[in-house]
């Protein structure tokens, strides 16, 4: 499991609190009490684990705990990262369309530029070969969509979480 962070940069911690951080950052321990694994770990008890991660829950900075999913070592080798243009009008509904599907690990909105007018991403994942494209033509059937560009992977050189507190 990893914890995403949405904004640290302008907050301060205390050692205690850095040790936590980082050890939530990671893996989280596969313990039937994960938190007083890390707490030990920390130096310091379950309840106050706890009450840091649920605080920085509730100020939006940690936006979630979830599963990184290795997805190559799960069979997914075939995998894509689809630019889309996407009517802004559109965005939120294509939006639901496409976070809908459960090959789409990630779909984000960005900012287009003269020489690079794509404006919706989405990393398909497929377990074998064509399958991404499988999905692209039943995306652009659905939407109606059909301005896009599939940059295939080649292979994969990195895939790791950001580390905020060694």
């Amino acid at each position: 499991m990893e914890v995403i962070p949405i904004r640290m940069a302008r907050m301060t911690f205390t050692e205690t609190e850095e040790r936590i951080l980082a050890l939530a950052g990671g893996d989280i321990p596969d313990h039937p009490e994960p938190f007083k694994v890390i707490a030990e770990q920390a130096g310091t008890d379950e309840a106050t684990v706890i009450e840091l991660l649920a605080r920085l829950r509730d100020d939006k900075v940690i936006r979630r705990f979830g599963a990184t999913l290795r997805h190559q070592k799960a069979g997914y080798g075939h995998n894509a990262m689809v630019a889309w243009r996407v009517p802004e009008e559109r965005i939120e509904e294509v939006g639901r369309i496409f976070t809908g599907r459960p090959e789409i690990s990630h779909c984000y909105v960005r900012r287009t530029y003269p020489e690079w007018t794509f404006n919706f991403y989405t990393m398909i994942h497929g377990e074998r070969p064509g399958q991404c494209a499988e999905v692209v033509k039943e995306l652009e059937t659905t939407t109606g969509i059909d301005d896009n560009c599939i940059l295939n992977s080649i292979k994969e050189l990195k895939k790791t979480s950001m580390v905020y507190f060694k």
